[in-house]
C-alpha cells in the first residue's frame, strides 16, 4: 500500500502577527544556554482573536508554537455597526490596565502596539484606548483579551435579564 506523508493542512483563515520575540538566558557552567520566548496574536477579522506564546531553541519553532497556543486559545468579539465594540471598559491583569472605548466611524485603530495587534486581527476598524500601569507586552494582550471578553451587546443583557431589547433601550 502506498502511503502519501501527512501534511499540516494550512487554516488560510486567521492572520498572524508577532508582536514580541524574547531572549532568555539560563547560566550554566559551561556557559550561557539561549532560547526564544515568542507572543503571536491571530486573528480573522471578523470577530474573532487568540494570543498564544511559545518558547523554542530557535525563534521560527517558537513562533510555531505560538501560533499554535493562539489557535486553541480564541475568543469572540462582539463587533456593532461592523467597526467597534459596544460599550467602554476596562480589561485588567496583573499591573496592566487597558481602557476601551468606542470611536465614531471613520477614527481608526487609535492604540499602541501589542494592544493595536489584537484590536486591529479582532476586526475593530474604530476604537479608542488608554493603557495604563504596566506596558509589558504580554500583560497588555492579556488585558486587552480580558476587556474583549467581557463586552456585551444588548441582545446579550436583554437575554441575560429575560427582557425585551425595546425594554432595555427604553423606546
Amino acid at each position: 500500500m502506498d502511503r502519501k506523508p501527512r501534511r499540516e493542512k494550512k487554516d488560510d483563515r486567521f492572520e498572524e502577527r508577532v508582536v514580541t520575540i524574547n531572549r532568555v538566558t539560563k547560566v550554566v557552567k559551561g556557559g550561557r544556554r539561549f532560547r526564544f520566548a515568542a507572543l503571536v496574536v491571530v486573528g480573522d477579522r471578523e470577530g474573532h482573536v487568540g494570543f498564544g506564546t511559545g518558547k523554542a531553541n530557535e525563534v521560527p519553532d517558537a513562533i510555531k508554537k505560538a501560533i499554535e497556543a493562539a489557535k486553541n486559545n480564541l475568543i469572540t468579539v462582539p463587533i456593532i455597526n461592523g467597526s467597534t465594540i459596544p460599550h467602554e471598559i476596562t480589561g485588567k491583569y496583573g499591573a496592566g490596565r487597558v481602557f476601551l472605548k468606542p470611536a465614531a466611524q471613520g477614527t481608526g485603530v487609535i492604540a499602541g502596539g501589542p494592544v493595536r495587534a489584537v484590536l486591529e486581527l479582532a476586526g475593530v476598524k474604530d476604537i479608542l484606548s488608554k493603557s495604563i500601569g504596566s506596558n509589558t507586552p504580554i500583560n497588555m494582550v492579556r488585558a486587552t483579551v480580558q476587556g474583549l471578553t467581557e463586552l456585551k451587546t444588548a441582545e446579550g443583557y436583554a437575554a441575560l435579564r429575560g427582557k425585551t431589547i425595546e425594554e432595555i433601550r427604553g423606546y
